[in-house]
């Protein structure tokens, strides 16, 4: 037993929405055991004193560590135990080898100790988790207002003369004005159910207009809280600075240098050299909300900013195509924004 108490082991865990799979090896990568817990904080509480009842925990390898694990690496984080995100299983060994969660939990404390592994996760606890979560709830108002307006264009085109004629030429803003001021009309007519369908969708829009610009003020207030530098850049806007910062997370430390950062916002060039040939290809990894963020960005520098102009004009007479270009000029916002990050951060600062 005092023997056990002191050899080295690690963990992985296979996450699912209701039961994580937990299995422990030693330093030699012997198997010590697999059990499942549930996703509670009891169920954590149990997952992290088994895993310790092997001997000195080292550190856990997590599976979906930004989703189901999310909860899980919070709480092993906060029990000062070391945490490595995990990715899933090569696709071409679970071919050759089956499919099985104690079998995966098993790789990912074997990712951990190869050294395959070695991602630090978010630790998704301060203000850039905030700052996600309102950008979840203002994306999904955007989506729903934009289909109520479709909704109500299409309402217009089919509706009586009468009433298609006063209202097709408005815009988006003042058709939701005018059509949640109808009054409410018998419903037995065409005139009065298409009445009634559009004030319902205009009030619709104009409930969901007003939560936008709530959740607009709230994010506003925490990306200048937590990178105020980062909007005074030319071209970026609240929206495109929140999404460069859910990208870098609550700990940026953990993104080793500049080079990492366009990598995780996938405007790193790939090397595809073969033979002769001496070529990179586009990055179609990373976080693609980001990676679009910055093409917003660059766009905006494209149509204001005398130097971005200036830049494009120089290398398109040097024959490079305007995407190429493009792409070049999201790797100078990546830099950027990397060294605004780090500069306002202070742990990223710190660690650098």
């Amino acid at each position: 037993m005092a023997e056990q108490a002191h050899q080295r082991v690690l963990g992985g865990v296979d996450t699912h929405k209701d039961l994580h799979v937990a299995a422990v090896i030693n330093g030699l990568g012997q198997l010590l055991g697999v059990a499942s817990f549930p996703t509670t904080t009891r169920g954590y509480r149990r997952l992290l004193a088994w895993m310790r009842s092997h001997g000195a925990l080292e550190v856990v390898g997590v599976e979906g560590t930004g989703s189901w694990g999310a909860g899980l690496a919070r709480y092993l984080i906060a029990a000062g135990v070391d945490v490595v995100e995990v990715n899933r299983p090569n696709r071409q060994r679970r071919r050759l080898n089956g499919k099985s969660d104690p079998a995966d939990a098993e790789a990912a404390a074997r990712a951990v100790l190869s050294g395959e592994a070695t991602a630090t996760p978010k630790s998704a606890n301060g203000t850039i988790e905030c700052i996600r979560m309102l950008r979840i709830a203002r994306r999904s108002a955007i989506q729903s207002r934009t289909q109520a307006i479709n909704q109500m264009r299409s309402v217009i085109d089919t509706a009586p003369d009468d009433l298609r004629a006063e209202l097709v030429a408005l815009s988006h803003k003042k058709l939701i004005e005018r059509t949640a001021r109808f009054r409410v009309t018998n419903p037995d007519s065409v005139l009065g159910a298409t009445k009634i369908t559009l004030r319902l969708l205009g009030r619709r829009g104009r409930a969901l207009s007003e939560e936008i610009t709530l959740l607009d003020r709230q994010l506003g207030q925490l990306v200048h809280a937590a990178a105020a530098r980062l909007v005074e850049h030319k071209g970026i806007g609240t929206d495109t600075a929140g999404a460069l910062l859910v990208a870098a997370g609550d700990n940026p430390e953990r993104l080793i240098n500049e080079r990492s950062y366009a990598a995780l916002l996938g405007s790193s060039p790939v090397d595809a050299s073969s033979g002769r040939q001496r070529r990179h290809r586009l990055n179609r990894g990373g976080d693609r909300t980001a990676n679009s963020a910055l093409y917003m960005i660059v766009i905006n520098r494209l149509s204001s900013d005398p130097r971005t102009k200036t830049y494009m004009a120089r290398r398109l007479a040097e024959g490079k195509t305007k995407s190429e270009i493009i792409r070049c000029l999201k790797r100078y916002v990546a830099r950027e924004v990397y060294r605004t990050i780090r500069a306002e951060l202070p742990d990223l600062a710190r660690a650098a």
